[in-house]
């Protein structure tokens, strides 16, 4: 039954979901019906598999083919009586097992840390109180409240959202978050496009939802998948099998050798006893006793170099095997990418403006008709920049040489270019303090924000170009005064924003309006995204904003 419910809830209505999981969308489930279900279901938690033990993974170590080799070599060196060299080839042998042995021993270590340290919590309605616990304590039928900035703890049928966007990447690859609702879909729909779920280890970029737990543990997506990649047979790398082929053309080589050399020092008629002691001298010294070693010393130095790169490294040949990669297949957009979205061209008036640089890292030059210039001097990118960065929520910050982002990766990336020319959003934010703020919503496809301008109110708006554009009445032509010269009065429809910055006098026909459109139809059409930042003034009143909808805000 729970695994019907798992597979088609996305089917179902949200009422029908919580009648068959015995729950209630207001009070969540009694601690008697908890207490049966965790005993039912168990933790809500991937299970583990057995770890390898250290004496499994020290022999490991000697299963290579060349070191066999040198095993074999020195118990044979040792029965002949050459206690000096068998006691060097098998000091290099235990270097060598005692580096691979350590090295793998802190992976596991810090793999084990890493675990511990990623223990979250989860808010839920129980017995009709709110109530924060651990995500290892869900059950199926648990009434899940999240927010923005939360992970995602179980396998959720949402029962009610708010402007919800869920970075979904970990389990899709796509870089941009996904915007959830609650409406019934068919019960064909594929897993990625079931929008009225949210899924374990998932992250809430934006907005707020109640949901239902429908699976927990290895039920879960990413419990399946954590199925799936226990049963990957783990394969050779290219330097295995090469070290593997060097090996068996070495011992083939020696054993032919050292045969033609016992059988012509015996056709002479040399002592059998001698002529074994210099076929085995022969044989041991064509071993290259150093190179299992070597190997080993350069493999660790390379995992060593990656762990200051914040990887983690489990095995040492694996960190070969990603310099020995040359075609990689790849299905999704962001797989294997930094999942870092970057402003690369700018149309503000009546100039493309390009920026360079990548990453979140505030370094690029501007460029206008492939010309570097100076941003703060263009008046019309000073403005679409200033509004990018007040109609934002996004945070990006610096945290252990890595870059933190907290909200939406395209908000995101409108606040760094605004930062590569000189911007400050500290700066700005004293000069224009937020007065008050719609969100993004899903049937509006805009955000808006109300700044405290000193002469005036000024609301900015950031959305989706095509149905601002073609509502548009104004815009500002190359040489406008990016000043309004008058006030004008607050839309009653959204609709009626300008699009671009700052609106003058009526300048567009519809010929240019024909023209516009076409050139940002093309530049949408070369981009992964495109946004569109608006500006007007508003003039100051006691109920300085208004939504749409009607509603106050604030």
């Amino acid at each position: 039954m729970q695994a019907l419910i798992d597979e088609h809830c996305h089917s179902v209505a949200p009422e029908e979901v919580l009648r068959l999981l015995g729950s209630d969308a207001a009070k969540g489930l009694d601690l008697f019906e908890i207490e049966q279900r965790q005993g039912r279901f168990g933790p809500n938690a991937l299970s583990e598999r057995a770890p390898e033990s250290p004496l499994r993974r020290l022999v490991r170590q000697l299963e290579q083919p060349l070191v066999v080799i040198l095993v074999i070599a020195a118990a044979v060196t040792g029965v002949l009586g050459e206690w000096v060299d068998a006691g060097v080839i098998l000091s290099v042998v235990f270097v060598n097992a005692i580096v691979g042995f350590v090295q793998e021993g802190r992976a596991l270590e810090a793999i084990s840390a890493l675990s511990k340290t990623l223990t979250s919590r989860a808010t839920v309605l129980r017995a009709g109180e709110r109530k924060t616990i651990p995500s290892v304590e869900l059950v199926p039928g648990d009434v899940v409240l999240l927010q923005s900035g939360d992970r995602v703890p179980a396998d959720l049928r949402l029962l009610r959202v708010r402007d919800l966007q869920i970075d979904e990447s970990a389990l899709t690859g796509e870089s941009v978050p996904v915007a959830k609702d609650v409406r019934l879909l068919p019960s064909s729909t594929a897993l990625a496009e079931r929008r009225n779920l949210a899924f374990s280890s998932s992250l809430v970029t934006y907005g707020t939802a109640t949901g239902i737990v429908v699976a927990t543990g290895d039920a879960t997506q990413i419990g399946r998948i954590s199925e799936l990649l226990a049963d990957v047979e783990i394969l050779e790398t290219p330097l295995t099998r090469r070290i593997a082929r060097f090996s068996h053309v070495l011992l083939g080589a020696i054993l032919v050798v050292c045969s033609l050399t016992f059988a012509v020092g015996v056709v002479r008629g040399q002592p059998w006893f001698d002529t074994f002691l210099a076929v085995v001298a022969l044989a041991v010294g064509a071993i290259p006793e150093g190179l299992p070693a070597a190997i080993t010393i350069m493999l660790a130095i390379g995992v060593s170099r990656m762990a200051r790169r914040h990887a983690v490294i489990r095995r040492l040949p694996a960190v070969e095997a990603l310099g020995s990669t040359t075609v990689v297949c790849s299905d999704k957009t962001g797989t294997l990418t930094q999942n870092q979205m970057t402003v690369q061209e700018i149309l503000a008036a009546e100039s493309i403006f390009r920026v360079e640089g990548s990453g979140y890292a505030a370094e690029g030059a501007f460029l206008r008709e492939s010309h570097p210039i100076d941003p703060l001097a263009a008046a019309e990118l000073v403005e679409i920049l200033t509004a990018g960065m007040l109609c934002n929520d996004a945070v990006v910050r610096e945290a252990d040489s890595r870059w933190v982002v907290e909200g939406d990766p395209t908000e995101a990336a409108l606040l760094v270019v605004a930062r590569k020319a000189g911007l400050r959003d500290e700066a700005l934010l004293r000069e224009r303090p937020r007065l008050d703020a719609v969100p993004f919503e899903s049937q509006h496809q805009y955000m808006a924000t109300l700044h405290d301008a000193a002469a005036s109110n000024v609301a900015y708006v950031k959305a989706l170009w095509k149905p601002f554009w073609l509502a548009a009445r104004r815009m500002i032509g190359r040489g406008s005064c990016p000043t309004p010269k008058r006030s004008i009065e607050p839309p009653r429809k959204w609709a009626d924003v300008v699009c671009g910055y700052s609106p003058s006098r009526a300048r567009s026909s519809r010929w240019r309006r024909r023209r516009w459109i076409t050139r940002i139809s093309r530049q949408a059409s070369c981009s992964s995204a495109c946004r569109r930042c608006s500006i007007r003034r508003v003039p100051r009143r006691s109920a300085p904003w208004r939504r749409v909808s009607g509603q106050e805000s604030g």
